[in-house]
């Protein structure tokens, strides 16, 4: 590598003793007439180092398989192309290095091994270019054949939010701490709020480079070191993923598609395995759907459930390894980052779609799971592996088509406000037939009855003014058109309450003594009591105190006539301007505070109404 790049990527003490790479080792290819920056990761070859060239190989785009002249193909050399197939990696090239050790003859019969060994595979027809970093034997032509690929690469997502696996963590002097990785999406610019997961740490870039070079933005698919503002070393590691914050969900558990590799051992549902994603590794829990087990070369459908949170999203590739001894066995897609609970009865449907249906296809399905309470368009964009303007398209089109219904930044699908309309119409003729005295739910009531059936949050009420039937008012909600229809005894019963309490002035019944006196239940007195306060005859002090509007009007004709005289005014100087006791007068002052009508200043208070 050093012969290719000038730079030797082994920078561990034992690594240059023992002449073997043990840990990634990073340099970078510049071609200035192109303005083009190859960024190279060096992983370890040696076979029980394969953790450490997992944690290297998942922001790759090309590969160049590295086979030495005077050894030929190795074990480990099966289970890297084994993993980069796994890894879905598009294009590379097979270099035979130390060329200058073996004859003509030699050489020719290795080049035709390693062509071999790659058939069928992403390698199947790249080329197989002889090296000698002694000699400098083929290497130009190697340089070359690296800018050819480099160029045609398929960009990463740059219109991404941006996700940054940690691959290195150390600290500068006079700098702090620093993290290394591959940017899979997005772009991130100096200055930029960033967070750390799965710990939820917040920080802000205070320098950035990029290929050894200080910048000012960066972008998916560079090789990015960030300087990050007041972290501490111990609390980052590798597998650790730097974010745009607040966009993505770290998760225990992911639904995806498993192919095995031809040669492996059977896989029992249940059994442990190794599980790597980005850069991360942890222990998983395999759980097979729709069978026992699943063999060597066969695929299907499962869950992972990991010791550890990782943050993937539906598309992100992974690579399982036998719990022990450790070899490689297979890998796949993530197909679901936040898996349900699924039954056995549920199939597996939603999961052949997020494995080969179309985006439109994908997040109608998912924001139908989200049922009446909706899905962000946040929660969409940290689900796919997809740039944002797609995903902002194809939501677009799906409400254009009447499929998806958008409140603000909250997505209904059509299904789910339909089923939605018909149960809340139920639930609201039953509460109006049972409570003819109210004139709605209260909107925390109504979120308490339907969290049950579900979990509603404030979400709902992005969706209540999407159904035609439902009228939302302020804190009140009910069926359109609903109106209290009172009995002539209810009528009655009114014109009593507002008499009884014009009549007590500043001394009212409580709601429990009017219940008494009129011979009423003490929740049809508060209905009655709510009907009067919104229609104006009374004004509610407390929950357990109402007085007359005209005795309220009294009162604050009361509290002008004082004021005009004197800047400040003593409880007991209220108490004997309303002729009323203490136990009345301070739920009087209170509700007076908390409508700025007086403000309290220590023992007494000042007029503030205009």
């Amino acid at each position: 590598m050093k012969a290719l790049t000038g730079v030797d990527p082994d920078r561990l003490k034992e690594e240059k003793e023992r002449g073997i790479t043990i840990d990634l080792g990073f340099a970078n290819l510049f071609y200035p007439e192109d303005n083009l920056t190859v960024g190279i990761v060096d992983v370890p070859g040696h076979e029980r180092l394969i953790k450490n060239m997992l944690a290297g190989a998942g922001g790759i785009d090309i590969v160049l398989l590295v086979i030495a002249a005077d050894e030929g193909v190795m074990p480990q050399s099966r289970e890297h192309l084994a993993i980069c197939q796994l890894l879905r990696i598009k294009a590379g090239i097979v270099v035979i290095t130390k060329a200058d050790l073996v004859d003509d003859d030699w050489l020719q019969l290795v080049s035709e091994d390693a062509k071999k060994f790659v058939e069928n595979t992403f390698l199947e027809n790249a080329e197989v270019i002889p090296v000698s970093s002694k000699t400098g034997f083929n290497l130009e032509l190697l340089k070359e054949k690296v800018r050819s690929l480099a160029v045609s690469v398929m960009p990463k997502l740059i219109d991404g939010i941006f996700r940054l696996p940690i691959d290195r963590v150390f600290t500068l002097k006079g700098f702090g701490t620093v993290v290394t990785g591959t940017a899979v999406s997005g772009t991130i610019a100096l200055d930029s709020p960033v967070e750390i997961l799965p710990s939820g740490i917040k920080s802000k870039v205070r320098g950035l480079q990029t290929h050894g070079k200080g910048v000012d933005k960066a972008y998916a698919g560079q090789r990015i070191g960030l300087n990050l503002q007041g972290v501490d070393r111990e609390l980052l590691q590798r597998g650790d993923v730097v974010v745009a914050p607040d966009r993505f969900v770290p998760t225990q558990a992911v639904d995806a598609k498993l192919e095995m590799l031809k040669d492996a051992p059977v896989v029992k549902s249940r059994s442990r395995v190794h599980f790597y994603a980005g850069t991360s590794e942890t222990i998983a829990r395999i759980i097979i759907y729709g069978s026992d087990e699943v063999k060597a070369g066969e695929s299907c459908y499962c869950q992972f459930r990991l010791e550890d949170p990782v943050v993937t999203l539906s598309g992100d590739r992974y690579i399982i390894r036998r719990f022990s001894p450790l070899e490689t066995i297979g890998g796949g897609a993530i197909l679901d980052p936040h898996p349900l609970r699924r039954k056995k009865k549920m199939g597996t449907d939603d999961l052949e779609l997020f494995e080969t249906g179309t985006l439109q296809e994908k997040i109608e399905t998912l924001v139908k799971r989200f049922r009446a309470q909706g899905c962000k368009i946040s929660q969409i964009e940290g689900w796919f592996h997809v740039n944002l303007p797609e995903i902002a398209s194809t939501i677009d089109r799906l409400v254009g088509k009447g499929l998806l219904i958008r409140s603000h930044d909250t997505l209904f699908h059509k299904e789910s406000v339909g089923a939605f309309r018909d149960s809340l119409k139920s639930l609201f003729k039953q509460f109006h037939d049972e409570n003819p005295l109210k004139t709605g739910i209260p909107k925390e009531e109504l979120k308490a009855r339907l969290r049950l059936e579900i979990k509603a949050g404030d979400e709902i009420f992005d969706l209540l003014p999407k159904i035609e039937e439902i009228s939302l008012d302020k804190e009140m909600v009910r069926l359109k058109g609903f109106q209290v229809s009172l009995s002539t005894a209810d009528q009655g019963v009114k014109g009593k309450i507002v008499s009884m309490l014009n009549r007590e002035g500043f001394q009212p019944a409580s709601k429990a003594e009017l219940a008494k006196t009129l011979a009423i239940s003490e929740n049809e007195a508060g209905d009655l009591l709510k009907l009067l306060t919104q229609e104006g005859s009374l004004v509610r002090i407390n929950d357990a105190t109402f007085i007359s509007k005209e005795q309220y009007d009294r009162m604050i004709g009361l509290l002008r006539g004082f004021y005009a005289k004197k800047p400040e005014m003593t409880v007991a100087e209220f108490r004997d301007l309303l002729g009323t006791t203490r136990k009345f007068a301070l739920p009087f002052l209170e509700y007076l505070d908390s409508h700025k009508i007086t403000l309290r200043i220590g023992d007494i208070r000042k007029f503030v109404l205009k």
